[in-house]
């Protein structure tokens, strides 16, 4: 074969091009993004040691840098006014062009799944997704993942230009707060969703915040070295050690098959009372696939007949199946599933109702109202709520732990690589998972704010928080103890760091849904907050605050900020009112507007002390507003002992 001699200059040109890595960004650009107006726009990513970057934008022209020794780089853009679409060019070895960016207002969203909650299962959904033209409202969501050490980028992620195609599975608060704000500032919005159900604030915080908190550096120190993956392992062996011991070895491949039939014997398996979270009946932290059976009897006269049958809501995924013949499957966490069985499939006698439910990550199970659990021939109903046979057939865990596991782990991998992306603010909503030690809330969530601002170092950027919205958690109240008034108390304390402002939702929430799905409300009232504090908007932003109290007598007065054009007593006498004496004992009160204050009372306190206002889980018969339509915040007067005082984060609890 004949040798081919290249030129000396050839082989040192092809040596010269494979030496450079293509110079790339992080997954939080991309095409259709929105930069921040009116602020200088860091642009940053890596290439080869020493290399020269060149990034244009608009009409900023050749802006250079040469990567660090780790291949490195940034270069800030001038600040630019809304507008767009525009093109991002950055240039190395090769380049690298976005499309189709506009410059606007960029707001992170997050929180738990009150934040991931997507439009598509709002109230009037079908409309709202049919109206959502707006294409200069973009959004991007940062994959769920979870990480023991802080990323440089985010897993993955495409930003969407809002439509009636892509707005179904926007955060529902988010875009509703980005819609209000679009109507009244006619600029693009960006939207940065990272946000993941069921997680607790310290997962969202830093291990240099923790170390810089007096309240949780002792924690902090001693959280251990981790492998994710041996960790998961071992996870799953104690997870699979005690199903055995509950239903015995977990099915051989193909087993499952039978066990949809009305024939199948599942005397040997356990029970759980439904409607019920597995979480809360012995399965904690089990993630993947459980069987429910449940017999109901059919009447001679109605075997054969077309019936109904309702199971509340399911916890992710469902498939049913009724005498073995599926009925129905619905995949979503938060939806009532009502399925039709056909004529011809109940029989005379003994019928089984099997339900295959698959939880993808956090609540597993079948949950909600009991009365929303029954199965219905005509205008005969059965309740389906009691006690349900169940059987695991797998369980998930084999390659990752869950997000609250351990602290820091959502700060490293879905806040860390996000930073610093030039950002306006963010909007939160979270809490529910933290009820539990709300008292210690009042540290963990200013902690995680400050957290996030000292990492962006954009000083103390507007930070927004939805207050819980009302839910009947535990019957809580003023007499036996709510954890979820003393979440809203921690929220509302947090109002004393700057630039921050609190939405509140107790009469939007659902005394039986943790998933309220009124969110229009939600991010028209954090769009509030932002218009008056963020964009010098004289609107208001806030109901009635409580201010000061003053005892006459056998009389309370209460007075409030934010009264507005007034006080107002929305649907009739005042509700959700209490007052107490020396005895620390509440009765319900009477509340009467007394020009810009409230007097409170009740006949069985003749020397009253304290009054609480909306104290409970579920609140929503709270209705003291102002004019302007903003529900009263919920409050106390008294300092009397929390009862979730001496609850603590522990890691791994």
């Amino acid at each position: 074969m004949k040798k081919i001699i290249l030129p000396l200059f050839f082989i040192l040109a092809l040596s010269s091009v494979s030496s450079f890595a293509n110079v790339r960004l992080p997954k939080i650009f991309g095409d259709n993004m929105v930069l921040q107006r009116n602020k200088q726009i860091p642009v940053w990513g890596w290439a080869d040691a020493g290399e020269q970057v060149t990034v244009q934008f608009h009409k900023q022209e050749d802006k250079t840098v040469k990567a660090d020794a780790t291949g490195k780089w940034m270069i800030m853009l001038d600040p630019e006014k809304a507008g767009g679409p525009f093109v991002l060019t950055v240039k190395a070895g090769n380049t690298v062009t976005l499309a189709n960016v506009l410059v606007g207002e960029v707001w992170v969203c997050s929180g738990q799944s009150n934040m991931e909650f997507a439009v598509r299962s709002t109230i009037n959904s079908e409309k709202e997704i049919a109206d959502a033209n707006y294409p200069q409202i973009r959004h991007i969501k940062v994959p769920n993942t979870v990480s023991v050490t802080p990323k440089d980028d985010i897993a993955g992620g495409e930003w969407k230009i809002c439509s009636p195609g892509t707005a179904g599975e926007f955060t529902a608060v988010g875009y509703f707060f980005a819609r209000e704000l679009y109507n009244q500032l006619h600029v693009p919005i960006g939207l940065i969703n990272t946000s993941w159900g069921g997680t607790h604030v310290e997962t969202w915080t830093s291990r240099h915040g923790f170390e810089e908190s007096d309240e949780f550096k002792t924690m902090i120190a001693g959280m251990p070295q981790l492998n994710l993956d041996s960790f998961a392992a071992v996870k799953k062996a104690a997870m699979i050690q005690k199903l055995t011991a509950l239903q015995g070895p977990l099915p051989a491949a193909g087993e499952t098959e039978q066990w949809k039939d009305a024939a199948f014997n599942d005397g040997q398996w356990p029970v759980m009372q439904l409607p019920n979270l597995w979480e809360n009946k012995g399965l904690p932290d089990l993630d993947g696939f459980v069987w429910f059976r449940k017999e109901v009897t059919v009447a001679p006269d109605e075997a054969g007949k077309e019936a109904v049958l309702e199971l509340s809501m399911i916890d992710d995924n469902d498939i049913t199946y009724v005498n073995g013949v599926k009925v129905g499957s619905i995949r979503s966490y938060n939806t009532k599933r009502k399925y039709t069985i056909p004529a011809g499939v109940l029989k005379a006698g003994k019928n089984v109702i099997a339900v295959r439910v698959e939880d993808t990550g956090g609540g597993g199970g079948i949950y909600g109202d009991a009365g929303d659990m029954k199965f219905t021939i005509g205008s005969n109903a059965q309740s389906l709520a009691g006690d349900w046979k169940f059987k695991v057939e797998d369980a998930f865990m084999s390659s990752t732990i869950g997000p609250n596991s351990y602290p820091t782990l959502l700060y490293n991998a879905m806040v860390n690589p996000l930073i610093p992306y030039a950002i306006e603010g963010a909007i939160w909503y979270q809490g529910e998972a933290n009820a539990g030690r709300a008292y210690q809330y009042r540290k963990a969530f200013p902690l995680m704010i400050q957290d996030w601002r000292w990492h962006w170092g954009e000083g103390d950027f507007p930070f927004l928080f939805v207050q819980l919205a009302s839910f009947n958690s535990a019957n809580g109240n003023s007499n036996n103890g709510s954890t979820w008034a003393e979440l809203r108390e921690a929220q509302t304390m947090t109002l004393s760091l700057n630039n921050t402002g609190m939405a509140v939702t107790t009469d939007v929430g659902e005394e039986k849904d943790i998933h309220p799905k009124n969110k229009q409300e939600v991010g028209k009232r954090l769009a509030a907050v932002a218009l008056n504090k963020v964009y010098g908007k004289k609107n208001m932003f806030s109901g009635p605050m409580y201010q000061k109290m003053e005892v006459a007598g056998n009389k309370i007065n209460i007075s409030f900020l934010y009264t507005g054009g007034g006080l107002v007593a929305k649907g009739g006498d005042l509700q959700a009112f209490e007052i107490a004496g020396t005895d620390h004992i509440f009765y319900p009160a009477k509340a009467a507007i007394e020009g810009d204050h409230l007097a409170v009372y009740s006949d069985k306190v003749p020397n009253p002390v304290a009054v609480r206002f909306a104290w409970s889980d579920y609140a929503g018969t709270a209705n003291l507003y102002n004019k302007e339509g903003f529900p009263a915040v919920p409050f106390r007067t008294d300092d009397w002992k929390e009862m979730t005082r001496d609850g603590k984060f522990v890691i791994g609890q």
